[in-house]
């Protein structure tokens, strides 16, 4: 009798274990091959929340890369990762757990443009939102972006490859490839972007936050990655971290001497906390 309950009582015991160093783990979307250095801040972020927050759990990269899509599908049914982080719209919130700090203060939603550089003047004469509607713009298919822009009559092309985009700019597929203020600088560095120019003149505006998401099956992940946030903002080491990653973007944006284009988010949720001054980027 005994000798037939040792597999089963083995196989429970491992079972045991592999559940025991799941829940000191917390898995997040590993990138693509090549976009390693894209979720350097969040994870920093995120590990710095958990420290705040006295939590033994450790970040973990998931088994396979996702792209956005299915990264969050997984978050949604509980399968391969715990946590990501995207851009916040009224649909996500509705299906996952959102942590409403702002890991970027809102930059997101501050976009300049990548232009090829034989047309780095392209945006030099653009003053207005019907100037821009002449020109077409790049952007992922799933993100939120693409429906912000087309809700103000901007011509959007869109394609399921991140890579692929750059492509398309340099095929002239699109005019402008709108990008937050804290990745371009990044992107240029690391996509053998000799061809490829940062516009000096324009900037669009639209009130959007990246945020941390999470399971709605697991509150408790949520809670205490945003206890952690609100410790690390009260005790000085957010902004510290932020401006470690991404006080240089900062500088070499120059927001405050660019023409702006504000444009409404028709995405952006109620619960968005804009009254909180201290989370947000202020040019």
């Amino acid at each position: 009798m005994l000798s037939r309950l040792l597999p089963w009582l083995l196989a429970l015991s491992l079972s045991a274990t592999s559940c025991l160093a799941a829940e000191g783990e917390l898995r997040y979307p590993r990138a693509p091959q090549g976009d390693e250095f894209r979720p350097r801040y969040p994870l920093a972020l995120l590990q710095l929340a958990l420290d705040k927050a006295g939590s033994a759990l450790r970040i973990k990269p998931s088994r396979h890369p996702m792209e956005q899509d299915r990264a969050l599908l997984n978050l949604e049914q509980g399968t391969a990762v715990d946590v990501v982080w995207t851009m916040t719209s009224i649909e996500r919130e509705q299906r996952l757990l959102p942590v409403r700090i702002p890991l970027d203060k809102g930059l997101y939603g501050w976009r300049i443009a990548l232009l090829r550089k034989d047309r780095r003047e392209l945006l030099r004469n653009v003053h207005s939102l019907a100037e821009l509607q002449a020109l077409r713009a790049g952007q992922g298919h799933d993100w939120p972006d693409t429906d912000i822009l087309r809700s103000h009559g901007l011509p959007v092309e869109v394609s399921a490859s991140y890579d692929s985009l750059f492509l398309m700019l340099r095929a002239e597929r699109f005019d402008y490839f709108p990008r937050a203020v804290l990745e371009a600088n990044a992107e240029l560095a690391h996509v053998s972007a000799g061809d490829l120019a940062l516009d000096q003149h324009l900037a669009l505006h639209y009130p959007t936050a990246l945020y941390f998401f999470f399971s709605r099956q697991r509150p408790e992940l949520a809670e205490t990655v945003r206890a952690g946030l609100e410790l690390a903002l009260a005790d000085g080491s957010f902004e510290q971290l932020f401006q470690q990653y991404h006080g240089a973007d900062l500088a070499l944006a120059r927001l405050d001497q660019r023409r702006v284009i504000e444009l409404d988010n028709p995405l952006l949720p109620v619960q968005t906390p804009l009254q909180r001054a201290e989370l947000w980027y202020r040019p």
